[in-house]
């Protein structure tokens, strides 16, 4: 069993997107799947077709009470023709963002609630994500101190690579106050399209962190983007690209856990050969606004 938290305090990478598409690629599997929603916008809790719900992440968290995220546990609403998707969820609700200044007037246990409410409740799954809101509040800090790993998501972009600093920061700082934990498993590229300014912005961040750049990373897709507006699992479309999608985030779910149960013997090489990988020729210097301006204006794939 991993708690595996994704986090970056930067809005719009995608985490929610990286969050359940493993949820999905790990489920295809034959493994258990709890996703965490810790951010207000819910859209974790939208996208896993959870429209109803009774009793939100932030009930358990202000309980303060061994395992009361069980009471708040919903069944994803995703399908899938051919298997099903054992997925579920500790919804999230616009009334978690008032649960935050709540939280920070317990001085003694204020960063520690979730992982508290999580215990022997993760023991249930084999996976558990948490889908982090883009900040580093108290919220996020929880999701930290609840994790074994931390996953951070980042885009090709200007300025990705000064949010990924900060958030290793606070990582090993909670690290070195809790024995290792939780451990950097690497840093996902999400939306990774063809044009020269992503492939630019994509180089910068491998150099500056070399070694937790995720290979493969996720590519700009428009399945992508469709599965979620759908509340659907990538695997279930059958649009152009949604096969190709699916099979990159297999491939990360197998680099992040290579020795976990594959009952459907898939093998991240296999996964890898269903997805056309980009090929990076970085330009000697960032790609000028009127050069980026002539490129396709998404160079989604």
């Amino acid at each position: 069993m991993s708690i595996t938290a994704l986090v970056n305090q930067k809005g719009g990478v995608g985490k929610t997107t990286v969050t359940l598409g493993l949820a999905a690629a790990y489920a295809a599997r034959g493994r258990r799947v709890l996703v965490v929603d810790l951010d207000p916008q819910a859209n974790a809790t939208t996208g896993l077709g959870v429209y109803e719900v009774n009793h939100a992440i932030d009930t358990a968290l202000l309980s303060d009470a061994s395992g009361s995220v069980n009471a708040v546990i919903q069944k994803a609403g995703w399908s899938h023709p051919e298997f099903p998707i054992p997925v579920d969820i500790a919804p999230s609700s616009p009334q978690l963002a008032k649960c935050e200044p709540q939280l920070a007037t317990d001085m003694i246990g204020a960063q520690d609630r979730l992982a508290v409410a999580l215990e022997g409740v993760a023991e249930r799954y084999d996976d558990v994500l948490i889908d982090c809101a883009p900040s580093l509040g108290l919220l996020t800090v929880n999701a930290l101190f609840a994790a074994d790993r931390v996953l951070i998501v980042a885009e090709p972009a200007a300025w990705s690579s000064d949010g990924v600093d900060q958030i290793l920061l606070n990582v090993r700082r909670i690290a070195e106050r809790r024995a290792g934990r939780p451990e950097v498993a690497g840093i996902v590229i999400n939306r990774l399209g063809r044009t020269r300014d992503a492939q630019h912005w994509f180089g910068v961040l491998n150099e500056a962190h070399p070694g937790l750049v995720l290979d493969p990373p996720v590519k700009l897709r428009a399945a992508v983007t469709e599965a979620a507006a759908m509340s659907e699992p990538v695997l279930a479309l059958s649009r152009d690209g949604a096969a190709q999608a699916a099979a990159e985030f297999t491939a990360l779910s197998l680099l992040l856990d290579p020795e976990a149960t594959q009952p459907q013997a898939v093998t991240r090489e296999a996964a890898l050969s269903e997805a056309v990988l980009p090929e990076v020729a970085l330009p000697a210097v960032a790609p000028s606004w009127d050069e980026t301006a002539a490129v396709a204006s998404t160079g989604e794939i």
